[in-house]
């Protein structure tokens, strides 16, 4: 299916879910805030919101240190 992922057009295979997708991409659900056109997911829902071809989505890192 066609994504578009922080603002770049990517193929990805098999991808149900948002949660698939991060499973897909090498992404810890735990690690990352999730917008799916336009909307922010939260981490409950993670696991039933489902991806569409086409869906718009941003992936934001936490990034720890100091």
């Amino acid at each position: 299916m066609q994504l578009t992922i922080n603002g770049d057009a990517r193929m990805i295979d098999r991808a149900d879910t948002v949660e698939q997708l991060l499973h897909v991409l090498g992404l810890d659900p735990r690690a990352v805030v999730v917008e799916l056109n336009r909307q922010i997911i939260r981490r409950p829902a993670v696991a039933a919101t489902p991806v569409a071809e086409g869906d718009v989505i941003e992936i934001v890192h936490f990034v720890g240190g100091g």
